[in-house]
């Protein structure tokens, strides 16, 4: 099994359309549940964010190989979500892949 954890930081925007953005991010990533073959779990935390935070929103996702990991990275409905609902709006992206 491998976890895929991304940590985004938003464009500057209102607090109102960083939520909106936030849970539009959300609903389209976790989404993906049922859609892609190996992807086991997907989870996007858009609350609880502590002031001492540096990121604005974490993706954490298990997988069930390396393999199906890269199969996600290159999958029509994930390219679409990330191209449409997570790029055009974040600043920065910083990425931990590991086995479980």
């Amino acid at each position: 099994m491998v976890k895929h954890i991304i940590l985004w930081t938003l464009k500057e925007m209102s607090e109102e359309e960083k939520a909106k953005v936030k849970a539009e991010i959300k609903e389209s990533l976790e989404g993906l549940k049922g859609k892609i073959p190996g992807l086991v779990d997907i989870k996007v935390n858009i609350d609880g964010r502590l002031p001492s935070s540096t990121a604005d929103l974490m993706l954490d996702s298990t997988f069930e190989s390396a393999e199906a990991l890269k199969g996600y990275s290159k999958h029509p409905e994930h390219v679409a979500a990330a191209d449409t609902k997570v790029r055009p709006f974040t600043a920065s992206r910083a990425c931990l892949d590991f086995e479980i």
